[in-house]
């Protein structure tokens, strides 16, 4: 019998292909993987139509895992370029890409990452609708919305944000309830102009069952977006937020029934002592659906540095539940993001993910910093640039102030504790003035 979806094929107690692979990875039983993916508390986004992919897992038990964003703008319309990002991304093995274009060749580009790229590949189609349409937003009829859907499922997508907990209800809460930042999801903002222009009903709410449809034919991932996340510590965990996460968490159950994968996003900008009891909050509400975060970045007032700000929030949500982050780099909130701006989001998002990983006792988690501590004790300075989230950094930064004394560096000279206390735990004297025998 041939299965429509990852999570159909769990419930029927089959092991596809792709849980083989992630079971692998994760070195996590096959049988406990596929149970987790049938209740909806794993994903593995992977696309019937995507060839290239090498699936990966999202939730719990498993390695919290970084999406890196990217795509075409019309400001900065090179195809070329943002193909430079995608391939630094798939090198420093980043799990999942967001192609987030909204000009000009987006069909064209799409095409290219889903067939280059082993990483699971994630869109936004509202962005892509004015210009697919070539329409005013407004003009955009409610039914083309989901045309675009099926468009990029049929393109290989393996998960799209859809906004859909926008509905009528959830923007009167917004509405009674006002805000220093209003909406700043890009995909939100849209989906409440859209609304109000037409004074309509969402049509990602109103037409549900015809967008799971479409996510079911392909195995597309349902990323349920957080329209009303706060874009301010100001905002944070207020009522519209929440009105909405409870409405993705009713989404979320009706996903399931149509053996729909889903993943829920969350915040966003938000104080440190809020974080935990906010993961704790989407695992509550929406029934231990993976959870997808931005950030969260916890102070408003470093623009430049945003990828430390978030680094410090996801490594902080990684470690009370989050199961997939999304980067920051440091051009946020000022311009579309180079390749070294790509460079540290990424490195600053692995740290936060594995700092997290840690903390929730992912199995072998600690082997890594284990065999980094005994480099370190053993003073083997090529192991250690082998076992660094970034070797030509850690490679270069010692290359550029060599020590005297090879076995130590300029910090400390000789003395370096780890060479002294080598010398003292073996019986031999430590000489720090002399010249070494």
């Amino acid at each position: 019998m041939k299965y429509n979806t990852q999570m159909e094929a769990a419930k029927a107690g089959v092991i596809t292909k792709e849980m083989e692979i992630v079971s692998e990875k994760e070195n996590m039983d096959i049988h406990k993987l596929r149970d987790l993916v049938a209740k909806g508390l794993v994903v593995i986004p992977a696309n019937k139509n995507h060839e290239s992919i090498s699936p990966e897992g999202i939730g719990s038990g498993l390695r919290t895992k970084i999406n890196v964003n990217l795509g075409i703008s019309k400001d900065c319309p090179s195809i070329e370029k943002e193909i430079e990002k995608v391939k630094m991304a798939i090198d420093m093995k980043a799990e999942a890409i967001m192609d987030l274009s909204s000009f000009g060749k987006t069909e064209e580009f799409r095409k290219k990452i889903v067939e280059i790229s082993p990483a699971m590949i994630g869109t936004v189609p509202i962005y892509d609708a004015v210009g697919f349409y070539d329409k005013e937003l407004k003009d955009i009829k409610a039914e083309e919305f989901l045309d675009v859907v099926r468009k990029h499922a049929k393109d290989g997508v393996d998960f799209v944000t859809i906004h859909a907990g926008l509905n009528k209800e959830t923007v009167n809460t917004f509405k009674r309830n006002k805000r220093l930042n209003h909406i700043v999801s890009r995909g939100g903002s849209l989906t409440y102009a859209w609304m109000e222009l037409n004074n309509m009903e969402n049509p990602f709410y109103e037409y549900y069952d015809e967008l799971l449809d479409i996510c079911r034919e392909y195995d597309v991932t349902l990323s349920l977006g957080d329209a009303l996340r706060p874009g301010s510590i100001n905002d944070s965990t207020d009522a519209s937020q929440i009105k909405e996460l409870i409405t993705l968490g009713e989404l979320t159950k009706r996903a399931w029934e149509k053996d729909v994968q889903v993943m829920i996003e969350g915040p966003g900008h938000m104080a440190i002592n809020e974080i935990e009891a906010n993961m704790l909050l989407e695992k509550r509400l929406c029934h231990g659906a993976p959870f997808y975060v931005l950030g969260p970045i916890v102070t408003d007032v470093a623009p430049g540095y945003d990828h430390i700000t978030s680094a410090i929030g996801g490594a902080i949500a990684a470690s009370s539940g989050a199961d997939f982050l999304c980067y920051v780099t440091p051009a946020e909130h000022l311009r579309l993001p180079n390749l070294e701006d790509m460079k540290e989001g990424i490195i600053a998002s692995k740290i936060a993910a594995h700092a997290g990983d840690i903390a929730k006792n992912i199995p072998g988690a600690r082997n890594w910093d284990f065999a980094m501590s005994e480099a370190r004790q053993n003073l083997d300075w090529e192991k250690m640039f082998k076992l660094s989230m970034d070797p030509e950094k850690a490679r270069r930064y010692r290359e550029e102030s060599m020590p005297h004394d090879e076995d130590s560096c300029t910090m400390c000279g000789k003395m370096c504790s780890m060479r002294n206390m080598n010398k003292v735990m073996a019986g031999k004297d430590i000489n720090i003035l002399r010249d070494d025998d």
